[in-house]
């Protein structure tokens, strides 16, 4: 098996048990997985493939991004959609995405997927929930496993439109034994339960408004007649999601996703920012995640995210970029940094999160929301996903004194060095695994294509 080893690193931010931070370190790799952490000096010196930071690197866990839409990648800035919340937002962007092609579902993935490696995200999970014209999720899956990227794919699906009361048209809904049957096929040819995994299938109807509460409790009966496929959607995201669901359902979004079985440690729910404090802590007694999406809530206007109540509570919580169309960036550094500063404007307290806490919520927290063990922190046993910021650039000069804060509060825009499964995908800035300026022409080929009709 190859080895790898890199060393001469400046700061090793492991995000193990005791946070530990270790100057002049070095990371061991045989084949995918750590083998030791430690300093330099006390690790083997030679390997099959040896990097030499020369002690001007921050190295830390890959960032873990729980909540995207890929293919909104196409539809960015739409200046109708500029300054909608997200209802109107939605309604103004389901006629463009309603021709959207499977080749349009290809490339979109593999932009986002390389704006977010070049960003520091080695995990993702993306909520695909349309499928208009030939488009599937198979298009996504494959296009994401060329660029690099571990993976966590999830069967979106919506299946109540405007003519029964939901909010997409009728003809981007689909039936709803159609959506289960597809579930269970993509399941079966693509998820990888076993540690290490590169790719994993979650099942994840869109919303409460746009899909019926049958859809909801049969996919959730399915996930857990399988192994290790986890639950995924958007709740409680502004006023209007909650004024729809106690108007169409009696209940606040908390209590109607526990009415449907949408509660547990095998969940995660998109954005909450209005969940109700006795939701909060119903989400904590059962180990029910949350992606928080600071950006694109505040880009949409939903409002902040109660995320030290989460947090308190012991709500698993980790960050999302959400759809490229709402955020407009796929940059999870950028999230993290939005996360600790609107974490201090919602409590008027300048401790409410600290930039360590931040990235905390981008590694661990994510890992935890999608149930891997394998990720999030540095240490023999966890899988060779971590990145590497140069500290000698702009950003970061006058920073020293505390290099790790710096990633959040100084505002790094991108990674230096990137490996995923032991796999080098980010080099000295470059994307080794696509043509990065091809896939970009591409992309806005595709996206005058689909705006212009």
């Amino acid at each position: 098996m190859a080895t790898l080893l890199v060393k001469n690193i400046h700061t090793l931010v492991t995000m193990d048990t005791r946070r530990t931070e270790l100057r002049d370190a070095a990371i061991f790799v045989r084949d995918h997985v750590i083998e030791q952490v430690g300093a330099t000096v006390d690790l083997p010196a030679t390997a099959d493939e040896v990097l030499d930071l020369r002690g001007r690197h921050v190295v830390l866990p890959g960032l873990v991004n729980t909540h995207h839409h890929f293919y909104q990648t196409l539809t960015r800035v739409i200046p109708a959609a500029q300054d909608c919340d997200l209802f109107g937002w939605l309604k103004t962007l389901y006629p463009i995405w309603s021709r959207l092609t499977a080749e349009g579902v290809r490339v979109s993935a593999q932009m986002a997927a390389a704006e977010l490696l070049l960003s520091g995200c080695t995990t993702s999970s993306d909520h695909l929930y349309l499928f208009p014209n030939d488009c599937t999720l198979d298009d996504e899956i494959i296009a994401v496993r060329e660029t690099g990227l571990r993976f966590h794919a999830t069967r979106g699906s919506m299946s109540v439109g405007e003519s029964l009361g939901g909010l997409p048209p009728d003809r981007l809904v689909e039936r709803e034994d159609a959506i289960l049957r597809d579930s269970a096929r993509l399941v079966a040819e693509h998820h990888d339960p076993r540690r290490y995994a590169l790719t994993r299938v979650a099942l994840a109807p869109c919303s409460p408004f746009s899909v019926s509460c049958d859809l909801m409790r049969e996919s959730a009966v399915l996930a857990r007649t399988l192994t290790g496929v986890r639950l995924h959607t958007h709740l409680a995201e502004n006023r209007a999601d909650v004024a729809y669901s106690l108007a169409k359902f009696g209940l606040t979004p908390g209590d109607y996703a526990e009415s449907v079985g949408w509660v547990g440690d095998d969940v995660w729910h998109a954005h909450c920012v209005q969940l109700s404090d006795d939701s909060i802590a119903k989400f904590g007694r059962t180990g029910t995640g949350v992606a928080h999406c600071p950006c694109s809530n505040l880009r949409l206007a939903s409002g902040i995210a109660p995320v030290k109540k989460m947090l308190c509570a012991r709500v698993p919580v980790g960050l999302g970029v959400d759809g490229a169309a709402s955020n407009d960036a796929s940059n999870l550094l950028h999230e993290a940094r939005a996360a600790c500063l609107v974490a201090r404007v919602a409590a008027e307290d300048a401790s409410a999160m600290t930039a360590r806490e931040a990235l905390e919520l981008a590694t661990l927290g994510g890992a935890r929301v999608l149930g891997r063990d394998d990720i999030g922190r540095l240490a023999p046993g966890m899988a060779a996903d971590f990145i590497a910021v140069n500290l000698d650039r702009p950003s970061f000069a006058g920073a020293q004194a505390d290099v790790v804060a710096a990633l959040i509060l100084c505002e790094a825009n991108q990674v230096d060095y990137s490996f995923v499964h032991g796999r080098r995908v980010v080099d000295q800035g470059r994307l080794t695994t696509v043509d990065l300026p091809v896939l970009v022409e591409r992309t806005n080929r595709l996206s005058r294509e689909l705006v212009n009709g």
